[in-house]
């Protein structure tokens, strides 16, 4: 039987910098059977060429471009996962790198009944390339109640069954990968994590997830106007989500 194939979806904006590191990392995969659709999103820098590069040399990688940038990586996602041919769809941003067995560990878990989602645990790595001391954890199994006060899944990490859940897209919204996660998981299927660190996230001061208050503002957006949960209800769904945030922060 043959293995499913995963659509690997990578939007690039000016990404050069560290964009062959990501590429390599897909390539690099101990599971052969993916595509990579690499998104440019109008970039202004080497990152077309970089590649074009890889595309001639690999026919599993794929170039599409945007005609203009929004600033939100939701359109460029949405054109790959338009694009995508693959049943699994996942994703990488091209400032992050997977590590090797990323694909090959999680593939297998879509077996288990209702699982629609599956992820992993993941480490951060500074600009300079210095790795933190501690990876980001998640739970083991996540529904879509848990879901609702605060986002487990790293995007970098996470893969979704379009065989279960059909293709789901990405809102322009900030905290745009945490409304798609919950939109699966709203559909009754539950999200499985590995148990091992499968992915490296590059932090940046330029990093949308550098300021704490802007996700709280996220959060409560997401709560209230796009999920219209009760005000009471998301009041405390967010406040579980800010004291998880608060003793990440301790830690």
């Amino acid at each position: 039987m043959k293995s499913p194939l995963v659509s690997v979806i990578m939007p690039c904006h000016n990404g050069g910098k560290y964009l062959a590191d990501a590429i390599r990392s897909v390539q690099s995969q101990t599971f052969p059977d993916w595509e990579l659709l690499v998104i440019d999103d109008n970039s202004s820098d080497s990152s077309v060429n970089i590649i074009e590069e890889f595309r001639k040399a690999d026919f599993r990688i794929r170039l599409f471009r945007t005609e203009k940038s929004t600033g939100l990586p939701a359109t460029p996602r949405n054109v790959g996962i338009k694009n995508a041919t693959g049943r699994l769809i996942a994703f990488l941003d091209c400032d992050d790198i997977w590590l090797p067995t990323k694909l090959a560990r999680q593939v297998p878990l879509f077996g288990t009944k209702n699982v629609a989602v599956v992820f992993s645990y993941y480490a951060k790595m500074n600009g300079e390339g210095s790795y933190g001391s501690v990876p980001v954890s998640s739970p083991v199994f996540v529904s879509y109640v848990r879901m609702l006060g605060g986002n487990c899944i790293g995007n970098l990490t996470g893969m979704y069954d379009t065989e279960k859940c059909g293709k789901i897209f990405q809102k322009e919204i900030h905290h745009e990968d945490y409304l798609m996660w919950l939109e699966i998981l709203g559909k009754g299927f539950f999200a499985l994590n590995t148990n091992t660190v499968e992915a490296v996230y590059r932090e940046s001061k330029s990093s949308v997830s550098g300021s704490k208050l802007r996700i709280f503002r996220w959060q409560w957006n997401i709560l209230r106007k796009e999920l219209n949960v009760p005000f009471f209800k998301a009041a405390r769904y967010f406040v579980h989500y800010a004291v998880g945030g608060f003793l990440k922060f301790i830690k």
